[in-house]
């Protein structure tokens, strides 16, 4: 007796560690899975926003602009860990209006998208001298004397909350459109698509813009190293980099104008509408797809520029009415 109850109890041990085995390797291709659709959901994300990325990085690679060389790194990193904070603020904010308050989604896009249309109007009225650039100008030369370090540390981080705020605004875009994408996928799911954006972006985004302003030192750098093709590669980097900066920020002003307008168009449906029918009509037309894209873009800009210009005025009057200048 006391040998078959052995037997009977080895028999049930080794009943139990096959079950143990098999729900491991169920959990194990459950993972595998998981991970496999996380991948291709993240992939697809990320090719959706990638419009949004370009104008990410002409928008911050130009707010940066403009610092000392020997700050340009540590600026591009306070920006880059403010993307980071916005971005840990903006995933679980996301998730939660998804769960709980859907409609408040395009309100509150169409307002980011309004702010950026603002600051883009405040860029074009002051063409030609913008109001950081006037600022380092007055701190480099009060009273013909050089900037005192403590004057330099508050224009940087005018320069950094200011990329921190719009950085907000167009990654609060990216959140959102990747959200979209991941809509009818489990919650876990939802937040690792999510998450992985918010870094991918971030690292991308930010890596460009470190070295696209230190473009100009790496090429000053290899001019100086012995070899004709090395010199010539680093006069190349040190001539177009200034033409870079110039033409990234005009691709900024211009990014601030196509995004936002772009939110506020989505968030009307007849305005978005009529823009499509007139675009749809150039369809037509030799190389009507590439005039269609640009007729519905140029005038999404358009409405972002005329609800930016007023939305300045609105912002002006305001601050008359409270006694500021």
């Amino acid at each position: 007796m006391a040998g078959a109850s052995l037997l009977t109890l080895l028999d049930d041990i080794a009943t139990i560690l096959d079950d143990v085995a098999l729900m491991s390797k169920m959990a194990a291709r459950k993972s595998v899975a998981m991970a496999d659709d996380v991948s291709v959901m993240t992939k697809v994300a990320a090719q959706k926003t990638a419009s949004v990325l370009g104008d990410d990085l002409a928008l911050n690679a130009e707010q940066v602009s403009g610092v000392r060389a020997d700050r340009e790194l540590p600026v591009v990193w306070a920006v880059a860990r403010g993307s980071l904070i916005n971005k840990a603020i903006l995933v679980p904010t996301a998730l939660l209006i998804s769960a709980f308050a859907p409609w408040a989604i395009t309100p509150l896009l169409m307002l980011g998208g309004t702010y950026l249309c603002l600051e883009g109007v405040e860029k074009l009225a002051h063409h030609g001298a913008p109001a950081a650039d006037r600022a380092e100008a007055a701190l480099e030369r009060v009273g013909g004397k050089a900037a005192s370090a403590a004057d330099i540390a508050r224009l940087e981080k005018s320069k950094v909350r200011g990329a921190v705020r719009t950085d907000f605004i167009l990654s609060a875009e990216i959140i959102v459109i990747t959200l979209g994408t991941v809509a009818q996928a489990d919650f876990m799911q939802q937040v690792m698509v999510l998450s992985a954006i918010a870094v991918l972006m971030t690292v991308g985004v930010y890596g460009l813009v470190a070295g696209i302003v230190k473009m100009d030192d790496v090429g000053l750098w290899l001019t100086r190293m012995p070899g004709r093709l090395a010199c010539r590669i680093g006069q190349t980097l040190v001539t177009a980099a200034p033409k870079l900066m110039k033409g990234l920020a005009v691709a900024g002003t211009a990014a601030m104008f196509l995004v936002g307008g772009g939110i506020i168009v989505h968030g009307v449906p007849p305005l978005a509408h009529a823009i499509e029918s007139a675009g749809a009509k150039l369809a037509g037309w030799p190389l009507g797809g590439v005039w269609e894209f640009l007729a519905t873009h140029l005038l999404g800009a358009l409405v972002g520029a005329a609800v930016g210009a007023v939305a300045l005025g609105v912002w002006t009057l305001v601050q008359r009415l409270r006694g500021k200048a």
